[in-house]
């Protein structure tokens, strides 16, 4: 249970002393040699995080040189993304590049910052000269089952009908479900249906296989071309086990799902490496994804997630962890899985919680935890929030708050005290009405 008052006010002056209001210099000097820079956010529909999030991300790729920001988004929908921001003009213009993302929740890439941000991205590149490496924009997610078995099919129809048959065959195992993967992996799982395990996992081995005699065919383009198509059966292997992992327990699942991140950033940065030479990137996604789980209540679950795994695969150096958070405000988020987005109030954030000790210091503000004086305190557990696409205030302590040791869990943390809800490019809902602020919850 995290210690919510013994070290309350040292906390408090600690956090006053230390923070550097919103000048991001130090931040981006901090990141020195760093290849990896996952950068969180508090929720998946605040403005704030998002446009702060674009703006570091515009002076890594300025100033520090990094060449590829990788999302929490599906392989596919960010590959159209990435092939529009380094002037395949396969889309128009953004707006049309960014409408593969059809699926829940669509506002959490199809909205006005991220508009903004690949709009900047594709201007950069178009200013860059000779044979400098573009810098792309690319999804890690694995929510694409079927999407992507269409998009490897469909590679295999152009390069070799032979192996299409092959292929239709082997991935026809998860056709009986429609296109719902929830379905078959609730089959799989309790042996309803013979798992597709042995057949997606052979097309991925046969793909490789043909790797070279793929890629050689024609230059560059083909080399992209064939790596996107691995890519996509690799996506479908590792959600073929997230459908089935899901019945057999929410950690299994989580773990199965953050390995998978991790394994593409990993493909990804080798595949770029080869291209023009060491490659840095930056990540974007959840804080409960990129801030090390091994300092949170989830660890204690046994979950990992990709800032622990990043950290340990690349080590400390290489990795700067920034999360963001916020007292209160807006938020685009839906009460269920599946429903609308409405712009939901956001409560104001539980005494004893990270949030609140922030608050307390007053305004907007950069929080620098490497190295900090003091900094043992930043180590104590306290309550953290989380708010993801779904947003239930009416449960807020039990939905939307974790323990966590924040001064272990990021490198740095981003507090905006108050925010406004992302904009997203579709209409939504109404504003969701709220409880009057004496009937929040002010305990654990």
């Amino acid at each position: 249970m995290p210690r919510l008052d013994r070290f309350g006010g040292r906390i408090r002056e600690t956090v006053r002393r230390e923070a550097m209001g919103m000048d991001l210099d130090r931040l981006i000097d901090e990141v020195g040699q760093a290849r990896f820079v996952l950068v969180g956010e508090g929720s998946h529909g605040t403005h704030e995080f998002y446009q702060t999030r674009a703006r570091i991300t515009q002076r890594l790729i300025e100033e520090k040189g990094f060449g590829a920001v990788v999302v929490e988004a599906d392989w596919p929908d960010a590959w159209r993304v990435s092939r529009w921001v380094r002037g395949f003009d396969d889309d128009r213009d953004a707006d049309i590049a960014l409408s593969g993302f059809k699926r829940f929740p669509q506002w959490m890439w199809r909205n006005e910052d991220v508009l903004e941000f690949v709009q900047w991205l594709r201007r950069w590149n178009d200013s860059l000269a000779g044979s400098r490496l573009k810098v792309g924009f690319y999804g890690m997610d694995l929510y694409s089952l079927y999407t992507s078995v269409e998009e490897v099919l469909k590679y295999l129809e152009k390069v070799d009908p032979a192996a299409a048959r092959r292929a239709r065959f082997r991935y026809s195992c998860l056709g009986h479900f429609g296109e719902d993967p929830q379905a078959y992996g609730y089959a799989a799982s309790f042996d309803l249906s013979k798992s597709c395990e042995d057949e997606v996992v052979a097309q991925l081995v046969e793909l490789r296989r043909r790797a070279s005699e793929y890629a050689e065919r024609d230059g560059r383009v083909a080399e992209d071309e064939y790596f996107y198509a691995e890519q996509n059966a690799r996506s479908i292997a590792n959600a073929e086990r997230y459908y089935r992992s899901m019945f057999e327990g929410s950690v299994e699942s989580w773990n199965v799902r953050d390995r998978h991140m991790v394994e593409t950033l990993e493909a990804l940065v080798d595949y770029l490496d080869g291209q023009a030479g060491p490659t840095k990137a930056v990540v974007w996604a959840h804080n409960s994804h990129l801030g090390d789980a091994w300092a949170t209540e989830m660890g204690e679950r046994g979950e990992v997630n990709v800032g622990q795994l990043v950290r340990e695969r690349w080590g400390m150096e290489q990795t700067r962890l920034v999360g963001f958070s916020t007292h209160t405000g807006t938020v685009t988020a839906a009460t269920n899985w599946d429903e609308p987005a409405q712009t939901k109030r956001v409560r104001p954030s539980l005494e004893g919680s990270w949030e609140r000790v922030f608050h307390d210091v007053s305004g907007n503000f950069l929080l620098m935890l490497r190295g900090m004086s003091d900094g043992e305190l930043m180590r104590e557990e306290r309550l953290e929030r989380a708010i993801g696409v779904i947003y239930r205030p009416q449960t807020e302590r039990i939905s939307h708050y974790f323990g966590a040791r924040i001064g272990e869990q990021f490198d740095a943390v981003i507090h905006i005290d108050q925010t406004s809800a992302v904009r997203p490019l579709e209409v939504m809902g109404q504003v969701a009405p709220v409880e009057e602020e004496e009937t929040f919850p002010t305990g654990i």
